[in-house]
């Protein structure tokens, strides 16, 4: 998340009053995306800011992979994703605050890695998932990489191309992690140390299903001028069709939906997932669209 995304927010926040209410707010906790920290002021700083300007009273928890926001930045891009989960987990298990549940917002990657937290780890429980530009099927391509970190995303870039699949890539880059290649379908599901595990590809884990179906609601956010994820439609659990990086397909008409390997066909019927578009580029939005689509879901 590009931590120039919010200059814009931020002035906002000046100008828009907070919507008032009286009754005991369900927590909420945020995990940034790439580039991005826990507190930079004008991203992450500023949206749980502006939460606790119009949710009076709530607890905003915006996660800090690493003792300082400097290693935070740095677990984004170099930190084993499963250990960043399991850390979140062990962070969000000991806070007493977060003991009745919470309500779990996402920004990019941050948006997968809170899904594994809701699939991994039940305890507290995750009510509703809002994921903002998250990739849940992966990517495939890495077109702009966000603002001040683009040099690391170059070389991120060579290392993809090189070989994502690789032990040595897999463990120490995270965006390898979730890179999931249509044209290599086998050597995708058999080494992805991260997206492979979560999405159920090599075996159905009855514990990742029914703990994601526990969730009360899973809004996805996708931003149609998206110029970061490819494929945009990943945003929406979509992805390339397998065997070329062309033509995609929905969710509802990918193997992982009609098999229901996640339960998501059983949330969909049931009503608990939401498709959101904005037109906008990546993390694009401003304050009045946030209170209008996605504070309804964390009051």
């Amino acid at each position: 998340m590009n931590p120039r995304l919010f200059i814009g927010l931020g002035a906002l926040l000046l100008v828009s009053g907070p919507v008032r209410g009286s009754n005991v707010s369900t927590p909420l906790v945020l995990w940034h995306g790439m580039g991005d920290n826990c507190c930079n002021p004008l991203s992450m700083g500023a949206i749980k800011k502006m939460v606790e300007e119009e949710v009076p009273g709530i607890y905003v928890l915006s996660l800090m992979i690493g003792k300082t926001v400097t290693q935070d930045t740095e677990s984004g891009f170099f930190m084993d994703v499963n250990e960043q989960v399991a850390f979140a987990c062990n962070k969000l298990a000991q806070d007493p605050k977060l003991k009745a549940g919470y309500n779990a917002m996402g920004f990019s990657q941050g948006a997968q890695f809170l899904r594994a937290v809701a699939q991994r780890c039940p305890n507290p429980p995750m009510k509703t998932l809002i994921s903002v530009g998250g990739q849940h099927q992966g990517v495939y391509g890495l077109p702009r990489c966000p603002g001040e970190s683009s040099h690391i995303c170059d070389w991120i870039r060579k290392k993809l191309n090189s070989g994502a699949y690789t032990d040595a890539i897999q463990k120490h880059l995270v965006q390898a992690q979730y890179w999931h290649d249509p044209l290599n379908d086998d050597l995708y599901k058999q080494h992805s140390l991260f997206l492979a595990d979560i999405n159920q590809e090599r075996v159905v884990n009855e514990t990742y299903k029914k703990n994601l179906m526990s969730l009360e609601k899973f809004v996805m956010v996708k931003f149609l001028q998206d110029s970061v994820v490819d494929p945009v439609v990943s945003e929406w659990f979509g992805f390339f069709k397998t065997g070329q990086a062309e033509e995609t397909e929905t969710l509802q008409e990918s193997a992982l939906y009609k098999e229901d390997r996640l339960g998501l066909a059983e949330m969909d019927k049931a009503g608990k997932l939401v498709f959101l578009a904005t037109d906008g580029d990546h993390l694009q939005f401003n304050r009045e669209w946030f209170n209008a689509k996605l504070l309804p879901y964390i009051r």
